[in-house]
């Protein structure tokens, strides 16, 4: 579909709602942990303040059950958005309601309100179309920057679009959809997949759905215990999802029809014990992987396998962390597969929060042509699944 985004209609001086991913880590102190998700939308907003829109921003915090609970307001994040525009911001104590549509039509031209979360409302993730109308109640322009959220049947998300008059995307949406569409449409070849991480449930239907397009599959992380179990190799103590092992021997068959390479670990770092618990590590190759011992990252020789296929693509896609990226020691693999990206010439994006994370520990992240912020959604997206957002905002251009 061809989205409309906010910098190609008129804002001018009008009320624009603008549906944010906000839900940000808030540590102790009640301060904002990480801001990834605020400042990849700083642009969207920016724009509308200069149009000297009247910007008002909704998100979600958490799971608040539709309940208040003051340990998920968002007044943190307030506060850190308004460091970062350098500007104060108005900040009510719901969402909705009269004080919310005072605030809106009183506010001055060019300013900014964030609204209370929207989770504390039982319509909100019920898709309640009375919630829609009363958030609709403020807002001339409907734009949609949360395409991290953009598969869920939500009030803010996908109703909403029913009661306004103009409904478009952000620009970091419309960014999401190009570079997510660049993948999965005619991508450039030899196209390599890195995967990596905890789930191989999770995983596996996202590679299935590559398999006409990918000429290699790279598995790290957790996941690849699943797959050397799979293929009836001693995996140790290593966490093994047991749900996954026929769906992961029918996925390296499938794979090996196709004439993919499917590349699962030759060696591992290895420790004995636990991450809380443990005397050094070693590595040893995945044939001879000692009964005792609990896998925390790629070994040496499967480091420099991956990063040669890396280093030869034209396409590189990556989610999951590779190894124990947090320890210092255990995320050597992790390094490896983000130098071999930045080093190379290929197309590349990164999918997921962790894998961001990871990716932010080393000095590589600015150098991958995109870093997706689209987390569950992305995934979805590029296995084809319906996204009901861009349902809303098609109807809604019918």
């Amino acid at each position: 579909m061809n989205l409309v985004s906010i910098d190609e209609i008129d804002i001018k001086e009008k009320r624009v709602f603008i549906r944010v991913d906000f839900n940000v880590p808030i540590n102790r102190d009640r301060k904002v942990a990480d801001d990834t998700r605020i400042v990849a939308a700083l642009p969207t907003i920016e724009h509308a303040i200069r149009e000297r829109s009247r910007v008002i921003i909704a998100s979600h915090l958490g799971r608040p059950g539709g309940k208040l609970n003051s340990k998920l307001s968002l007044e943190p994040v307030g506060k850190r958005l308004s460091e970062l525009l350098n500007t104060e911001i108005f900040f009510p104590e719901d969402c909705v309601g009269d004080a919310v549509k005072k605030i809106a039509g009183d506010m001055p031209q060019g300013s900014v309100m964030l609204l209370e979360n929207l989770r504390f409302h039982k319509g909100e993730e019920e898709n309640d179309p009375r919630f829609a109308k009363r958030l609709a109640a403020v807002a001339d322009v409907y734009v949609n920057e949360a395409f991290s959220v953009s598969h869920r049947l939500h009030a803010s998300v996908s109703g909403i679009v029913d009661f306004v008059d103009t409904a478009c995307v952000g620009l970091e949406f419309k960014k999401e959809v190009v570079n997510l569409n660049r993948l999965i449409e005619n991508p450039p070849r030899p196209f390599v997949a890195i995967f990596g991480g905890l789930s191989a449930s999770e995983k596996i239907p996202i590679m299935e759905s590559l398999l006409d397009k990918v000429d290699a599959i790279l598995i790290g992380g957790a996941i690849s215990n699943t797959f050397l179990k799979a293929l009836g190799k001693e995996v140790g103590k290593s966490a093994v999802d047991q749900m996954a092992l026929y769906s992961a021997a029918r996925f390296i068959s499938s794979a090996s029809a196709r004439d993919i390479r499917i590349a699962i670990p030759e060696d591992a770092v290895l420790i004995k014990g636990d991450l809380n618990n443990y005397s050094g590590s070693f590595i040893m190759s995945t044939d001879t992987f000692h009964k005792d011992a609990v896998t925390v990252d790629i070994g040496p020789k499967t480091s420099e396998f991956f990063a040669s296929k890396i280093l030869s693509a034209k396409t590189v896609f990556w989610n999951g962390p590779i190894g124990v990226y947090e320890r210092e020691d255990f995320k050597k693999g992790t390094l490896a597969v983000a130098k071999a990206i930045a080093d190379s010439n290929a197309f590349s994006i990164v999918v997921g929060w962790d894998t961001i994370l990871a990716l932010k520990r080393t000095d590589y992240s600015d150098k991958i042509k995109y870093l997706s912020k689209g987390g569950k959604a992305a995934l979805e997206f590029i296995q084809g699944k319906r996204l009901h957002a861009l349902e809303a905002l098609g109807n809604k251009l019918k």
